[in-house]
């Protein structure tokens, strides 16, 4: 949004009567779809400023820069990281199944997902928003090139109920995966235990600017997920 700000503060510069512009946009009422921007570009458009082509390539500029954008209007935790996340990586990998008591006699929702009939997996997601901001959230959503702070709370991790872990991060414009297994993630100095009172066995960890490059070694493109989850539980189970 900032960048299409610019872009079009740019424009409106450009044309003769931009006070009058600016003051028209300061008193305008707003009703989905009609806002702002929907004026200013109509505006643009009608004086001969933006041609078609250069709307275009306009609106093509912004789809890319906010592709995953519409994943920070996912308001409910559940939703988001259950949902959205559980279900972006069954996309990515369907040989992820559910489990159920059926697959493992032992099932009782500590862990997210299966793969080979074996492999316990513990699926967290974030998204990486402005830090210092109090907005909803697709208003604060970064890009991965911002150099703004962010804070991305890994919660209610368990690493004695599954094999591997699966963290999801979403900046607005990329997703980037990382795949740990266990005992990688109970012996990471980043990994707090106790997050709640009397929770034996449960922690959780930040990932953020500061510490994100710690895990470099961990992340994993998305057409290698499945060959990287398999290697973290040989890994694991080699301990």
């Amino acid at each position: 949004m900032e960048k299409l700000q610019k872009q079009l503060d740019g424009l409106i510069s450009q044309i003769e009567n931009k006070a009058e512009l600016r003051q028209r946009l300061n008193n305008l009422v707003s009703v989905y779809p009609f806002n702002e921007y929907e004026y200013v570009i109509s505006t643009l458009m009608g004086l001969g400023k933006l041609n078609l082509d250069e709307y275009y390539e306009l609106r093509d500029e912004y789809i890319s820069r906010n592709m995953f954008l519409y994943i920070f209007e996912i308001s409910a935790p559940r939703g988001f990281g259950e949902t959205w996340a559980q279900g972006h990586l069954k996309e990515l990998v369907p040989e992820l199944e559910k489990p159920s008591k059926k697959r493992d006699p032992e099932y009782s929702g500590q862990y997210d997902l299966y793969l080979d009939e074996k492999i316990r997996i513990e699926v967290k997601a974030s998204r990486a928003v402005d830090f210092d901001r109090q907005e909803a959230l697709y208003v604060k959503a970064l890009s991965l090139d911002s150099d703004k702070q962010f804070d991305m709370n890994f919660q209610q991790i368990k690493p004695l109920c599954c094999d591997v872990f699966i963290w999801v991060a979403v900046w607005r414009d990329v997703i980037r995966y990382w795949i740990l297994t266990s005992d990688e993630v109970a012996g990471n100095k980043y990994f707090s235990k106790g997050q709640h009172r009397g929770n034996v066995g449960e922690g959780q960890l930040h990932l953020n600017r500061d510490n994100i490059d710690k895990f470099a070694q961990y992340e994993v493109k998305p057409n290698r997920l499945l060959e990287a989850i398999r290697n973290a539980f040989q890994r694991q189970i080699a301990k």
